[in-house]
């Protein structure tokens, strides 16, 4: 599977607009340097894992959302997943990553 980053990006500016904020403030929930929003929204720049989580948590939805266009706002279980994704280093996010893609590919 390809991920479409303009696609991804346009749909982080959407929840962005949906919630009323200025890329400033997300990037400064989201503890990113400043105008990288924007090269994120439109595809300049391509968000690791990590960015991806961050963004996810200033912008109250879970990774899916950007990623695959699911949106599950109101459903906690996901928002608990996403949080405690959040202290883990780089390496450890990539591990987390290649474990979901495995669960994903599996037929169990």
């Amino acid at each position: 599977m390809e991920l479409d980053y303009k696609e991804i990006g346009r749909r982080i500016a959407h929840r962005r607009r949906q919630l009323g904020l200025k890329q400033s403030e997300v990037e400064e929930r989201a503890d990113i340097g400043y105008k990288y929003l924007s090269v994120i929204e439109r595809a300049v720049s391509i968000p690791s894992t990590e960015v991806i989580m961050r963004l996810a948590l200033a912008l109250e939805t879970t990774p899916d959302e950007f990623l695959v266009c699911t949106s599950r706002h109101s459903d906690e279980r996901w928002r608990d997943v996403a949080e405690s994704l959040r202290p883990l280093d780089e390496k450890q996010l990539e591990l987390v990553e290649h474990f979901i893609r495995w669960v994903t590919e599996e037929k169990l």
